[in-house]
């Protein structure tokens, strides 16, 4: 009977070592996508724009971390647009990010469809974009005494909403290294300065705040400080 008390303890302790993994706890990665601007100038047009992040795994699917964008934001057509506006906005931001992934709160096994959407996460934060408005147009073409004020240089606070999923692929000792990642982010600011036009609220009023999206595809590469997990993550 002892032994086999034993024998059953030293089993559960083995089980419990297996159910467990180390992970990177460090994060820094880089991409480049498309961004699509939703503001007051009615047509959404489409610009380019890169990142860079830093972040700090504290599971290896729940993450803290800052992120920096530099790009262009573009909307509207002097010839096509009703009140003949456009603008680019050649703009950098940066933002603080959480996200959570499915694999946090899911329990997934590698053969399974689970294993395939471990990756997958939300995120939100906050943060500041700095706005610079080139090639924008301030006249009506019909009527040069109609005028459209704004800033040319402004700051804005705004808020991000991520949707992305990260695939996972590992170094040759086996731990999480390398990760593809695939995110959608919708941008919300605070203040009417994305299009460089402020006069919305009273001739363009529209009712809601000036977004723009960025869709992209970047690498991230894991390292430093291993820190533990209380579920495998490699395939034994």
């Amino acid at each position: 009977m002892k032994r086999i008390l034993i024998s059953t303890i030293l089993l559960a302790l083995t089980l419990q070592s297996f159910a467990q993994s180390n992970f990177y706890k460090l994060s820094i990665g880089a991409g480049a996508g498309i961004t699509q601007s939703f503001t007051d100038v009615r047509k959404h047009d489409f610009g380019l724009a890169g990142y860079g992040t830093l972040d700090y795994l504290f599971t290896p699917y729940f993450s803290l971390g800052l992120e920096f964008q530099k790009g262009e934001i573009n909307g509207g057509n002097i010839h096509s647009d009703p009140y003949n506006r456009q603008f680019i906005n050649s703009y950098q931001a940066i933002s603080i990010n959480g996200k959570i992934s499915l694999g946090q709160i899911i329990d997934f096994n590698y053969n399974g469809f689970s294993n395939k959407l471990r990756g997958l996460y939300l995120g939100s934060g906050i943060g500041v974009i700095q706005n610079n408005i080139k090639g924008i147009n301030r006249h009506s073409l019909t009527d040069p005494a109609i005028y459209y004020p704004g800033e040319d240089t402004s700051k804005d606070i705004f808020f991000p909403l991520n949707l992305g999923i990260n695939f996972f692929f590992p170094d040759r000792d086996g731990f999480y290294r390398y990760v593809l990642n695939i995110n959608c982010q919708g941008n919300i600011t605070l203040g009417e300065s994305l299009d460089g036009y402020d006069d919305s609220m009273q001739r363009h009023k529209s009712g809601t705040p000036d977004i723009y999206a960025f869709y992209s595809v970047g690498i991230k590469y894991n390292f430093g400080k291993l820190g533990l997990y209380k579920k495998t993550l490699r395939r034994f």
